[in-house]
């Protein structure tokens, strides 16, 4: 969901006011209130209410008052009152709505604390605002080098600077309590700006930064969640979750805000079950409850005796059995009220297309086996060959390889080595006659048989 202001073009690329979803002007705002009042008229004599809700980087909003009685609608971008100097923020509420918001916050709405807005911002505020905006990165990664060389233990997880560009305010988590007094006197010096350093806690921090949760949405923190509730190991118990530290906890590092969401309703569910710690006293021994299913309202039990064999009963047998216990009756066993579960089978893809397995990337592919000795070349084969004897001629179909040429052989009754007659020039006398070929000798290994 987008507004007009930043839907994105030809290109993907965001026109308007550029902030990816994020500047306030309809839904896709962090934190946003849907102002279904916007459409409905105050009844005649009733003044507007006179508070604004303006949000400011990273969903962090405040509640201003409209002194100059400025016509504002959500989208505005205003100048407000700031300790020293003014900030820039986009109004994202206005009318009757803010009043409930500044109730459910606790904030009172006739308060003579509540700051007021100046002004409708300028350009030349805007231009101030957003030239602040693109130094808050590159500081970031310095701010974070300097905390590094002074070792402390702490991480600088955001910078946001004031609408003037006046003031920067540093926002850090830490386990510990940190002395920064060294490292502001740095950051003042590196960065030539009023230094404001604010403790955040780790759930704080991963609203203010968004990102994707293990759903596959955005983080409800940072979108639609502005209370933080307690959370504890014992929701994820009562509904049946396993204590995997990996898989309960969140970006943030403490466990996740969604384990609340159904826990009522397992709650209510689980009146309905007798305690999870009920001994059964039948006359083959005391059966223990082993596991619980909500959804199908059934228990398994085992005897003391043997854990290994599980009966599954329903809550009204169990109920029962319990009644019959409670007037000191023991029933003859468990297998008198357990019932058959019926397994049913697995599914299993089907490709309708004939393609292989969905999982044929996910094994790795057997080595071929190479059972072909290699031939040693180069130099291996002269140290291979170096202890076996050398035979000089190999005797091949009784005939040597390796035998001397003789110098005039007879082909077709004809001297091979004669020279042609030349009708122009005779043969010179002193011409030698040729000398037979050198032999050449060939060492190569022969078996022996």
């Amino acid at each position: 969901m987008a507004c007009t202001s930043c839907s994105t073009s030809d290109g993907g690329a965001p026109k308007g006011c550029k902030n990816n979803g994020t500047c306030g002007t309809d839904s896709c705002n962090k934190l946003t209130v849907f102002d279904w009042l916007s459409n409905m008229s105050l009844p005649n004599g009733d003044a507007p209410f006179d508070c604004v809700e303006v949000r400011f980087k990273n969903g962090r909003k405040e509640f201003y008052r409209n002194t100059e009685k400025l016509t504002l609608s959500m989208g505005d971008i205003v100048a407000t009152v700031a300790s020293p100097g003014h900030d820039i923020g986009i109004v994202t509420l206005t009318g009757e709505l803010v009043r409930i918001q500044m109730k459910k916050k606790g904030a009172n709405p006739s308060s003579n604390e509540i700051p007021k807005i100046y002004r409708k911002a300028s350009q030349k505020d805007i231009d101030i605002w957003s030239a602040a905006r693109d130094r808050e990165e590159p500081m970031k990664v310095r701010a974070r080098e300097l905390a590094i060389a002074q070792k402390l233990e702490m991480k600088i997880s955001d910078i946001e600077f004031q609408g003037d560009g006046s003031k920067a305010t540093f926002y850090y988590t830490a386990n510990d309590r940190i002395d920064f007094r060294a490292l502001i006197k740095d950051f003042a010096k590196e960065f030539s700006t009023r230094i404001e350093m604010k403790q955040v806690g780790f759930r704080q921090e991963a609203a203010r930064l968004g990102g994707i949760g293990s759903c596959g949405r955005e983080l409800c923190c940072s979108t639609w969640l502005t209370d933080f509730r307690s959370v504890n190991t014992s929701a994820a118990r009562y509904q049946q979750l396993s204590l995997n530290p990996q898989k309960l906890a969140g970006q943030c590092g403490k466990l996740k805000c969604c384990l609340n969401y159904e826990l009522d309703t397992y709650m209510d569910a689980l009146k309905h079950f007798p305690d999870f710690d009920t001994k059964l006293v039948t006359e083959k021994g005391d059966a223990i409850c082993q596991k619980q299913d909500i959804f199908k309202g059934l228990m398994w039990f085992a005897y003391t005796n043997n854990f290994a064999n599980w009966h599954v009963l329903k809550i009204d047998q169990v109920k029962e059995i319990i009644a019959e216990n409670k007037l000191k009756n023991k029933v003859s066993c468990l297998e008198d009220y357990a019932i058959e579960v019926i397994v049913e089978p697995e599914k299993n893809f089907n490709n309708a297309m004939g393609q292989e397995s969905l999982t044929r990337f996910d094994q790795p592919k057997p080595r071929k086996k190479n059972n072909k000795k290699r031939k040693p070349t180069g130099e291996n084969a002269i140290v291979a060959n170096a202890n076996k004897p050398a035979v000089a001629n190999k005797i091949t179909n009784n005939k040597p390889a390796n035998t001397a040429k003789p110098a005039n052989k007879i082909t077709n009754n004809k001297p091979a080595n004669t020279a042609r007659p030349n009708n122009n020039r005779p043969a010179p006398a002193d011409k030698k006659p040729a000398e037979p070929r050198k032999p050449i000798i060939i060492t190569k290994n022969v078996d022996k048989k």
